[in-house]
């Protein structure tokens, strides 16, 4: 019988994973006891993919504020930092802030407007324009920041993150000058060391710093890039794609991703006889219409995947096959031709107008985000995702 379900995503439910726990073994395992539980076959070709967070979990992948403080004193020393670029978040970055805080000795902090990176908003864009302000070229003070948008607060957060990043700074200790600016090289008017806090540009603020003349330039992934007084690290990308922990520490994002993959898949081999791809994955990429945060915080969507999970899709759209190739047909006469079509397609349909409108992107960001909707980030409690049938298509 014809199969009638194309693509499904399953969260799967594992142990509350901890410390020194055998990850390769839990997840592999929690995947064949559920599809026995829920009467369901694994097949060739599906997709189980872990969350991150385990990951780094099971690992032990953990950093302290005060380990953060003695790397920036060790990469900084006594000079002021210029810390730019930051996301706006309570999750992501304020734990890291406290470190940097409590390793410097004096911050200027430049925050990019009217939104970070990923679109959280310190100002709506409507306001610049009313104020006649140009994001572009602009640089803005505090204090004329106040004096044109008051004191706004994040829609979703109800947080004043100027307010926010300015307290938790001197809490700490340290002094603080804000600005406002989309240039990174504005910083160089206040400080020559720059600690470039940006995720996806950060090598282009890098480049742009180091030929304006800057002295120190560093970014996120070069703070524990490794480990500190028995600190965790990630040598690939320090601090980024961190998380808060508890007040005083963070979960960094795991290293030593691939090993981890190919052991999953090397034992759900060895216990079903199914040639099953893994990934890892962090956060989706997919932008939020009424938010307008882009989910991306984490510097890949995947830091590890097997070999099958290379590449993009390379997928015909269907209507315009319908409603072109084979205008003139309908019933089992257009299915047959369609699928005839789809049997014999093109192995590379890049620039092929039957393929417009189709999803050019990398298979793991794609089955990346796929799996981050599917699993949350609150209570679900499923840090491991099952897709079947994604490689599938009309004809099978």
């Amino acid at each position: 019988m014809e199969r009638l379900i194309g693509t499904v995503s399953r969260g799967v439910r594992t142990p509350i994973i901890r410390e020194g726990d055998n990850i390769v073994e839990i997840v592999a395992d929690s995947v064949i006891a559920a599809a026995e539980s829920e009467g369901f076959d694994l097949r060739d070709r599906d997709v189980v993919a872990v969350t991150e967070s385990v990951v780094a979990r099971s690992q032990n992948n953990y950093a302290s504020i005060d380990q953060i403080a003695q790397d920036v004193r060790n990469k900084f020393g006594d000079e002021p930092v210029g810390v730019i670029f930051p996301i706006l978040s309570r999750n992501r970055f304020s734990i890291c802030l406290k470190g940097i805080a409590k390793g410097a000795k004096k911050i200027v902090l430049m925050l990019s407007f009217p939104a970070d990176e990923v679109g959280n908003h310190l100002v709506d864009l409507d306001d610049l324009d009313e104020k006649g302000v140009n994001p572009w070229t602009d640089v803005l003070t505090e204090a004329r920041y106040r004096e044109l948008f008051g004191y706004p607060k994040h829609p979703f957060t109800g947080m004043d993150y100027v307010e926010f990043y300015r307290n938790l700074i001197e809490e700490c200790g340290c002094p603080v000058d804000i600005i406002l600016a989309n240039d990174c090289r504005a910083i160089l008017d206040y400080t020559k060391n720059v600690l470039c806090c940006d995720i996806h540009t950060r090598h282009r603020s890098k480049r742009l710093l180091k030929k304006a003349g800057a002295n120190i330039v560093l970014g996120l992934d070069d703070i524990l890039n490794s480990s500190v007084d028995g600190s965790g690290f990630n040598e690939n990308y320090g601090l980024l794609g961190t998380n808060k922990a508890t007040e005083t520490s963070v979960k960094l994002f795991p290293r030593d991703c691939q090993s981890v993959v190919d052991g999953i898949h090397a034992r759900l081999l060895e216990k079903t006889g199914k040639n099953i791809e893994v990934m890892i994955y962090g956060d989706g990429a997919f932008k939020d219409p009424v938010g307008k945060i882009w989910e991306l915080a984490d510097p890949v969507v995947s830091p590890a995947y097997t070999a099958g999970l290379n590449g993009r899709p390379n997928e015909i759209k269907l209507k315009y096959l319908a409603d072109n190739e084979f205008a003139d047909l309908s019933g089992d006469a257009l299915k047959e031709a369609i699928s005839d079509y789809i049997r014999h397609k093109d192995a590379d349909l890049t620039g092929n107008m039957v393929s417009q409108g189709t999803t050019p992107r990398q298979l793991t960001d794609l089955i990346g985000s796929l799996c981050d909707l599917t699993s949350g980030s609150g209570d679900k409690g499923t840090p491991v995702v099952l897709v079947q049938g994604y490689f599938d298509n009309y004809t099978k």
